[in-house]
């Protein structure tokens, strides 16, 4: 009998490259038998976090079209072209039943070519605003998984399915909150701020945590954990905050399942997957949307919470000098903290993997 085949496209940053995993992880779990290829863009994260994962990846010579005008952009049809009959080559020797596209430019090629080709095709977006390659995608693909509600505006609503974005496993079921105080050593009668920019760092957030030293020093029943990042250590990890004893700074959080149930407040980006995983979990958060990203992208993530009172919101100008004093006045209102909680959780998808494969094997041949 002939096994089942999947190919999974995208990557570029690991709000892209999670999710595959996380849906191929799924497709691997309904059907043991079934060999899941993945194909990403030469030189990529995904090129490294894939095949940790168990998986084998393919890579593509395409590139992203600049925003900015450069040289680089009149070497993309070129790279377009080659990327494209690579596609067609992978497509044909791998013979997949349903391609899987997650966003991100790598995405592009392998998806179109399968749609030309006759190839069921589904694409995932994980922000409440789509990104370029989804919407160019979008009228060719046979099914549209959407993480937020009024997706519409971007896509034909007879193709969407309103199924969340998918959650890393080992955050489904938190540890228990002593365990987790304990692991990072604080205090069990101190409530916790968490405050993270993602492996690298944030450097907004980690100005915010030095620019509010006094504040945080004065408030002995409030204790921090510090995630710096492995890009501004050397920067903030021997400033005067890093050394108070109610903060705990780190260059990198191993384990977030413990981290998040430490957390009675969270300040953080709000990339989508961090989105999700606040909502999925229940917990209050200030969310910090970075600047830096297409399409302005977390702005609109972090207001569709804001709308559904499932967060706070304070732009990146402002958290230089407001976050910490809104942050320490958030963690001491009891109920609009419990009010956040339950509103958040209210958004949360825990079935988003499961919803999410469905789909797949509802379009497969």
């Amino acid at each position: 009998m002939r096994k089942h085949r999947f190919i999974v496209s995208g990557g570029g940053t690991g709000g892209h490259i999670f999710p595959a995993i996380a849906i191929a992880d799924a497709l691997a779990d309904r059907l043991p038998d079934s060999e899941i290829l993945f194909v990403g863009a030469e030189g990529k994260m995904e090129m490294e976090k894939v095949p940790q994962a168990g998986y084998k990846i393919k890579g593509l010579k395409v590139t992203g079209l600049k925003r900015s005008l450069t040289w680089k952009n009149l070497l993309f049809p070129f790279k377009l072209t080659t990327s494209l009959i690579q596609a067609r080559k992978i497509l044909r020797n791998f013979n997949p039943e349903v391609v899987i596209g997650v966003g991100g430019y790598a995405s592009a090629p392998t998806v179109a070519m399968a749609s030309l080709m006759g190839i069921p095709t589904l694409i995932q977006e994980q922000n409440s605003y789509a990104g370029l390659t989804n919407k160019w995608l979008a009228r060719r693909v046979d099914r549209i998984c959407v993480a937020y509600e009024g997706m519409d505006v971007f896509f034909d609503a007879e193709k969407m399915v309103h199924t969340g974005n998918p959650v890393r496993k080992n955050l489904m079921n938190l540890p228990d909150k002593i365990d987790a105080l304990e692991h990072f050593g604080l205090a069990y009668n101190k409530k916790t701020i968490l405050v993270f920019g993602g492996s690298l760092g944030a450097k907004t957030l980690n100005q915010a945590m030095e620019g509010g030293t006094k504040e945080i020093r004065k408030s002995k029943d409030v204790q921090f954990i510090w995630q710096i990042g492995s890009f501004y250590h050397d920067a903030f990890i021997d400033c005067e905050t890093a050394k108070l004893a109610n903060v705990t700074p780190l260059v990198f959080i191993q384990r977030m399942d413990l981290a998040y149930a430490c957390a009675d407040l969270v300040i953080c980006r709000a990339g989508a997957l961090t989105v999700s995983e606040l909502c999925v979990l229940g917990k209050a958060s200030i969310l910090v949307p970075s600047p830096n990203v297409a399409e302005d992208h977390q702005t609109a993530n972090a207001r569709a919470m804001v709308k559904m009172g499932a967060a706070e919101m304070i732009t990146d100008f402002e958290a230089a000098d407001g976050l910490i004093d809104k942050a320490l006045a958030m963690i001491h209102g009891t109920e609009r903290l419990e009010e956040i909680e339950k509103n958040s959780l209210a958004l949360g998808r825990p079935d988003a993997t499961r919803d999410i494969v469905n789909e797949i094997l509802k379009i497969m041949k």
